[in-house]
């Protein structure tokens, strides 16, 4: 599988870099979150990273002022599972280099995405990356399996917390997981073991 780096040609039509943030005080305080020993772990908001300067500072521009959570995935992964979109863009910042497996909105066909399409790009430490609404995205993976990864996540409040549809009106209502989240999983992904709409056809990626 070719890497690319978010700073290439190709990222552009998935995400930007947002310049002008000093990450310094939010990745000390991510430093201080011990990693779990396998697989990965997620919340939408930690007390700790919301008092970082760069909570407001992120909110009031990146975010325009929407009300806005600032949490974290970290761990050990190497594997794509899934993929997922919101109905707007998610920021991210990694203490360490990471990658991320990305696909296109316009890549599902009849609730089905091949991974052939999936693309890989690398992110580099300390930076601010946005990942457009348009662009699937899951779990990052680590580049380092000592150090594992982790990667903070902006998202508009509420995403990502508990949600389940009351009344679906069509097929896309089968993949909403959470708040402001649909999810399409591998065959092979634990989500779908546990009940998540399985849409991801060929090889499940692994990037090891």
């Amino acid at each position: 599988m070719k890497f690319y780096s978010v700073y290439d040609e190709e990222f552009k039509s998935y995400g930007k870099v947002l310049e002008g943030y000093d990450t310094a005080e939010l990745t000390a305080a991510m430093e201080t979150i011990a990693l779990p020993e396998s697989g990965t772990d997620y919340a939408p908001y930690i007390d700790t990273l919301e008092k970082t300067a760069i909570f407001n500072e992120l909110q009031d521009n990146a975010f325009g002022g929407m009300p806005m959570e600032l949490g974290m995935c970290w761990g050990h992964n190497t594997k794509l599972n899934c993929l997922e979109y919101h109905r707007d863009s998610e920021l991210n910042i990694g203490t360490s280099e990471f990658v991320l497996l990305l696909a296109k909105i316009d890549d599902i066909v009849d609730g089905k995405l091949d991974t052939a399409k999936v693309k890989a790009f690398k992110v580099p430490a300390n930076i601010v990356v946005e990942v457009y609404a348009t662009t699937l995205h899951y779990a990052p993976c680590h580049v380092d399996a000592e150090k594992g990864f982790r990667v903070a996540v902006c998202l508009p409040r509420g995403t990502n917390t508990d949600y389940t549809i009351a009344n679906p009106k069509n097929d896309e209502d089968k993949m909403l997981t959470a708040r402001n989240k649909w999810l399409i999983a591998h065959p092979e992904a634990a989500e779908a073991k546990n009940g998540a709409y399985v849409g991801l056809t060929g090889e499940n990626i692994d990037i090891n």
